[in-house]
């Protein structure tokens, strides 16, 4: 199966002069499988390869740790060695927070106010001031909070090494995209209601390498549709390392390097949430926050691929939050109402469907041979991948669940509204 990430093994010259150039190639500095440095996992496909995480659960049952977290963030656990990161904010936005524990024991490490906020905007009920997801990797945590500011810390004091906070902008409804990683550059989307651009950032010190606007025609579109929340995707396409990354009506992909954009296709949705995946020159995305679809797009295009480039489309009962899954060459998704499909990722065609007794918001999990899919009430339908659907457990714990889990040393790290829990894994 493809990867939505580079190995240098594999890559192409012209590639590796790339990803030389943009210094470290995404994914590369992360190999060891006890870090999950970003949302949905090292190589942001929600993967967690060669871990052994556990089948059962409860509240009382393999339950290694459970540590509370004080106020409210929806952003994923991040893990890097022995060191797992959570973002946290007031539920009134006025002070935003990186709280650090330790894997093993749980305690807490690290407990700092990154920023303080004068006038929050409000925000939606279902989110919050501290939902998109950190990237983290040797000695820096790079933490993101959307109009509110982005900055770098020490993973061993916490200080903050630097910051920005003058790329502000209307969210509406609070910040949502999430971090990615291209070499040396921080790359995040900012597609709001005032103003729609990728913007990659120095790791080194935070200054803009590029910036480039969203090419998609908005005009004439009222301005709580011209926002989406997603996270882009990295991988190697058409003889570039690509952006792929989608916004109010179009998803662009851009060279990860230049910020140059090499095609784009348009649709009709806003709003969207889902992180794309990539498998075999094709990238699944979810394009529409109310009456989501998802589709297939060739990665090979160049300029406007709206009517050349589009492979397939399922136009019913698809995810407005949770992102795909791909295993082998079958995706897995769940919509918030809580029904499960298996797609043929070659083909789009449905090959089951199954309705799962729970609402869903964060994304699904493969690992140990098998797919976790996470509901909101805190109960976990774990299936077995294949062409017909199998429920192998469902394990129940106290509380919401909205944020994507961390896997790390043969556990599930899972966030809940209050709490972070470290589920299984290698006991010391």
């Amino acid at each position: 199966m493809q990867r939505s990430y580079l190995s240098i093994a594999r890559m192409p010259l012209v590639l590796l002069i790339a990803a030389n150039a943009l210094g470290e190639v995404a994914g590369a500095a992360t190999v060891n499988s006890g870090n999950w440095t970003q949302l949905r996992g090292t190589d942001g496909d929600g993967h967690a390869t060669g871990q052994d995480i556990p089948l059962n659960w409860s509240e009382t049952n393999n339950i290694v740790w459970k540590t509370a977290i004080h106020d409210l963030g929806w952003s994923s656990p991040v893990i890097w060695g022995n060191q797992v990161w959570v973002t946290t904010a007031r539920a009134d936005g006025r002070e935003l927070f990186a709280v650090c524990l330790d894997r093993d024991q749980g305690q807490v490490l690290h407990d700092v106010k990154v920023f303080d906020v004068e006038k929050p905007e409000s925000i939606n009920s279902v989110n919050s001031y501290a939902s998109p997801t950190s990237f983290i990797e040797s000695g820096r945590l790079y933490v993101h909070f959307g109009t509110y500011g982005t900055a770098c810390l020490d993973t061993e004091t916490a200080k903050t090494l630097w910051s920005r906070r003058d790329l502000t902008c209307d969210h509406e409804m609070g910040p949502g995209s999430s971090l990615a990683s291209a070499g040396n550059l921080l790359v995040f989307h900012v597609d709001s209601m005032d103003q729609q651009y990728v913007i990659a950032l120095d790791k080194a010190d935070g200054k803009t390498v590029w910036k480039t606007p969203r090419s998609v025609d908005l005009t004439g579109i009222i301005p709580n549709h011209r926002k989406a929340f997603s996270t882009p995707a990295l991988v190697e396409a058409a003889g570039h390392l690509q952006l792929v990354s989608p916004g109010a009506y179009g998803i662009m992909g851009y060279d990860a390097r230049t910020g140059e954009e090499l095609w784009k296709v348009r649709f009709k949705g806003w709003s969207c949430v889902a992180r794309p995946i990539c498998y075999q020159g094709m990238a699944f995305f979810g394009n529409d926050f109310d009456h989501p679809q998802l589709w297939a797009v060739r990665l090979d295009g160049h300029g406007d691929v709206t009517e050349s480039n589009v492979v397939w489309k399922v136009t019913e009962r698809m995810p407005s939050t949770p992102s795909p899954l791909l295993v082998d060459d079958l995706l897995y998704v769940v919509n918030d109402a809580g029904i499960a499909t298996c797609i043929e990722a070659q083909t789009g065609k449905r090959v089951w469907e199954q309705r799962l007794d729970n609402v869903f918001g964060a994304s699904p999990l493969y690992g140990s041979g098998r797919i976790y899919f996470f509901g909101r009430t805190g109960a976990t339908t774990v299936v077995a991948p294949g062409r017909e659907f199998k429920s192998l457990a469902v394990n129940k714990l106290e509380g919401i669940v909205m944020a994507s889990p961390a896997v790390s040393d043969n556990a599930l790290f899972m966030r809940s509204k209050t709490h972070l829990y470290r589920i299984g894994g290698n006991r010391r």
